[in-house]
Formats: C-alpha cells, sequence, structure tokens
C-alpha cells in the first residue's frame, strides 16, 4: 500500500516567509504528511515542475447563495461559488448569515448551515447582526458562537441593515464577552442620504453619481468613529474593503496607538476606478458597489498601504448580481437612478490572478506578501491557520499549482460563477492557476472543475488569542468582560 495518497511533485514551494523552496509535498488523508526532496510511494503523483506551490486562497469575504427578507436568494449558489473560487485558486471561504430587522438569527444560522453544505468549499461563517435585541444578544449570539462561528458583521449604512452608534456599541461589547472579532462597512448612513438626495433633487442620477454619493470623507468618517467605538469597549475590529490610503491611514493610526483593528481591501479598489461606472449607457452599473472604486491616482496609495501591512488581507467581496435578469443590475429598469441599482460585484474567481498579476507580476509586492494577503493572513485573522492558510505538516493539503509566466485574458467564461459578467472582462493577467487541490483533492486541473457537490466541510472555529482584547479600558471600568483563556 502507497504511504501516500498524493505527491505535489518538483515545485517551487511558497509557503509567504522566505521565498520559494524546491520540494516535493506528501498529503495523507487531507493533510500534508510530509515535505522532502523527494518523495516516493505515493499512489497519485502531481507534477508541478515549473510552477509555484501555494497554499489554497483564503477568500473572508463572500456573499454567497443569501436569503433576502422577501423570501428570493442571491443568485450566486454554493456550488457554482465554489467552481468559481476552485477556478481561481480559492480552496475556504468565510461568508456571511443574514439577520433581518425584527428576526433572530439562530433559525438563520441553521438555514445557511444547510446551504453551504451543499457546495464543494470548505466554509466558515460572519454572523451579519442588523438588530441586536435583548433576546439575540443574550440567547441566540451565544448558540451561534457556540457552534463555531467567530466573527459578527455590522454595516454603518445600508437601510435596512444599518446600525446605530448605540446598537453598535452593543455589539461590540456582546463580541468582546463572547470572544469574537466584529467586522465592519464603514460608511456614514446618514451623510450617504443627505448627499444622494441633493445629487437627485439636481437630476444626476445616472450610475457615475454612485461614486458622488459616496465619496471618501464618509468612509473615513465612519471608519474613525467605528475605531474610537472599538476602542471604548477595547474590541478587536476589522475594517472592510477600504476603498483609498486617508481610510487606511485611520486604521494606521490606531495601530500605531496598539489598538486591534486591521484592514482588508478589494481587487476592485486596485484595478478598478470611478470612471467605469461613467460608461456609455447602463454599463456603469456593472461597476456600482460601495465603498466605490475611486480615482486612478489612488491606486498607487493603496498599494503603499499594503507594502506597509497596513491592510493585510485582500478578499473578493463577491458580491454578483447579473447584468440582466429580474433581481440583476436592471431589476428597477436600465433607466433606475443610481440608488436603485444593486451594489456589489463578482470575483472569487478574478482575486487571486488579479492580486498576483497587478501585484507580483509588475513589482509592487513581492511573491511571500501576496500569499499572506491571500491565504496565510486571512487565515490568522479567522481563527483558522495553521490548518488553512499554510503548508506545513499537519495542514490541511489546500495547494495552488500557479503558472507565475502565463499571460491569460479574462472572460466571464473563465470565471465559472453564476453571474452574467466580468467587470474585468478583457483584461490580461500574468500569472494563473493551473491545478487547485481541496484537503488532497484535485478539484480543479486547466480550467475543469471536478468536485463534487457536498463536499465542502464546515469550519468551526475555537477562541483564539489573536482577537483578544488588549484589557486597557477607560478609567479601568469593564461593563464587557471577555471569557477567561483557555
Amino acid at each position: 500500500m502507497a504511504e501516500f495518497d498524493l505527491a505535489v511533485r518538483g515545485g517551487q514551494v511558497a509557503s509567504g516567509f522566505g521565498g520559494t523552496v524546491r520540494c516535493d509535498i506528501g498529503i495523507r488523508d487531507g493533510r500534508i504528511a510530509a515535505l522532502a526532496e523527494r518523495i516516493a510511494g505515493a499512489a497519485q503523483v502531481l507534477d508541478a515542475d515549473g510552477l509555484l506551490v501555494l497554499p489554497g486562497g483564503v477568500d473572508s469575504h463572500c456573499h454567497i447563495e443569501e436569503p433576502q427578507a422577501d423570501g428570493t436568494v442571491s443568485e450566486e449558489g454554493f456550488v457554482t461559488a465554489s467552481a468559481s473560487a476552485f477556478a481561481g485558486g480559492t480552496t475556504s471561504v468565510v461568508c456571511f448569515v443574514p439577520q433581518w430587522k425584527g428576526q433572530g438569527v439562530w433559525e438563520r444560522y441553521r438555514d445557511y448551515r444547510r446551504r453551504a453544505a451543499g457546495g464543494m468549499l470548505d466554509h466558515a461563517f460572519h454572523q451579519i447582526v442588523t438588530d441586536p435585541t435583548d433576546r439575540v444578544v443574550a440567547e441566540e449570539l451565544p448558540r451561534v458562537v457556540a457552534e463555531g462561528v467567530r466573527s459578527l458583521k455590522v454595516f454603518l449604512t445600508y437601510e435596512p441593515l444599518h446600525l446605530t452608534d448605540g446598537q453598535f456599541l452593543r455589539v461590540l461589547a456582546a463580541a468582546r464577552r463572547l470572544g469574537c472579532l466584529v467586522s465592519v462597512h464603514c460608511e456614514n448612513r446618514d451623510a450617504i442620504a443627505w448627499r444622494t438626495a441633493e445629487l437627485l433633487r439636481a437630476g444626476l442620477a445616472a450610475p457615475k453619481y454612485h461614486a458622488w454619493s459616496r465619496p471618501a470623507v464618509v468612509e473615513r468618517e465612519a471608519t474613525h468613529r467605528a475605531i474610537a467605538l472599538a476602542e471604548l469597549v477595547d474590541q478587536p475590529i476589522q475594517v472592510f474593503h477600504v476603498s483609498c490610503a486617508e481610510v487606511a491611514e485611520e486604521i494606521a493610526r490606531a495601530q500605531a496607538r496598539g489598538l486591534k483593528v486591521w484592514g482588508e481591501t478589494c481587487p476592485q479598489y486596485l484595478v478598478l476606478t470611478a470612471a467605469d461606472m461613467d460608461r456609455p449607457g447602463f454599463e456603469g452599473a456593472k461597476f456600482v458597489c460601495s465603498p466605490p472604486p475611486r480615482a486612478r491616482e489612488e491606486q498607487a496609495r493603496l498599494w503603499e498601504m499594503i507594502r506597509r501591512g497596513t491592510l493585510d488581507v485582500v478578499s473578493s467581496d463577491h458580491c454578483g448580481f447579473s447584468y440582466g435578469g429580474e433581481r440583476g443590475k436592471a431589476a428597477h429598469g436600465r433607466d433606475a437612478p443610481f440608488p436603485d441599482i444593486p451594489n456589489g460585484i463578482p470575483g472569487l474567481a478574478a482575486r487571486m490572478p488579479l492580486l498576483f498579476s497587478e501585484g507580483v507580476a509588475r513589482g509592487r509586492i513581492g511573491l511571500d506578501q501576496f500569499v499572506r494577503l491571500v491565504s496565510t493572513n486571512p487565515a490568522r485573522l479567522m481563527g483558522l491557520y495553521p490548518r488553512k492558510g499554510a503548508i506545513m505538516v499537519g495542514s490541511d493539503a489546500d495547494l495552488v499549482l500557479w503558472d507565475p509566466a502565463r499571460r491569460q485574458r479574462l472572460t466571464n467564461a473563465l470565471m465559472r460563477h453564476a453571474i452574467d459578467y466580468t467587470p474585468y472582462e478583457g483584461l490580461e493577467v500574468i500569472g494563473w492557476p493551473v491545478a487547485t487541490i481541496r484537503r488532497g483533492v484535485v478539484v480543479m486541473r486547466e480550467g475543469k472543475v471536478q468536485a463534487e457537490p457536498g463536499s465542502g466541510r464546515f469550519l468551526p472555529r475555537d477562541p483564539y488569542a489573536m482577537i483578544r482584547p488588549r484589557g486597557v479600558v477607560p478609567d479601568g471600568f469593564d461593563p464587557a468582560p471577555p471569557p477567561p483563556l483557555a
């Protein structure tokens, strides 16, 4: 009987630290069992000569098969999302359990857990909190956390998702008591509503004015406020989808004070610009997301914030709405004013190729930092490391065989998602995944996905030190003590 189920042979292994080393990887029972100069005795051999071998991507911000309050479900299901993720080199995701105003979270969690089980991706969850009632905070959130959900997501904008400052403080305190991270969508809801009303009053309703309705200052203000309130409670937070350097600077200042605040950005802010929403007719709707892409010159400043480590995670924020169809971008007609255009763009498959091409191939970042941004850092912050995001003995055998020289023109067909367009159509990238391995099984090879629905696994998360509060509260008064150390 063979000693290993699979050997990945002859690749340049990049762990995210210290460059690459040429070695073989022996896999047994879905985990990495050996790293050696030469591994023999494998039932199956995958030749990686001339390729990079990277840890499977961890995308910690994905909207997949989310039920909506009106009874509909988002277009992207777990099966199509899995195919798209594998096609782009991602093997694990963290996605969102919804909550709707006036309702609880436990039944939504149970329903979403069933939905996710039908896909092929390994998955963990953020629990969205839009209505932190006494029952939700005292009874239901503890049950969800006990199931292994270690992050709560809140919105400071959007109707009807946003929280008031008082509600946000309540969620921060609950997270601190439960040992959770809080992830925040930072935009000022009232400022956006005022600005939107004024734009519409002036007759400025085309897709391009979406960016005008939420300039950088509304994102910066909300980020500053979120950090200040988190400092008051002594609760670690992650700021989602940072679109510009002035927002990242708020995070940098907090980090310099020793606060546990992390920042994430997305490829759309490194590749797209506000000018994309000014395309002819309704085409600009394809690029409407929040926060919106900024001016071209902002991208260089974001790259600098990535190099510094202020922004240490790059996620997709995959939130796809088709261009056509009853639930897509044109749900309210192709002459709809910008507030009626669904916010979000697809990006699961494009995330890693775009960041490698724009970052590594163009010399903006090194290979080690690329690996940390797309895999190691999100795995650490989500409490999944070293099971995920690592190439070491004992880790899950999640690997990507990557051709760093391959040129590939992006098309919607390559994305393998359920959405009818990609905002990156026609863009040529340098670097492309040629095979994806999830827990020792080749789930994608040369663009052909070969995983079975239902083969993904839920990833429960235990308490972990990275998100434990610092223990610093104003005047020593601590109304929300964290759980004791295990």
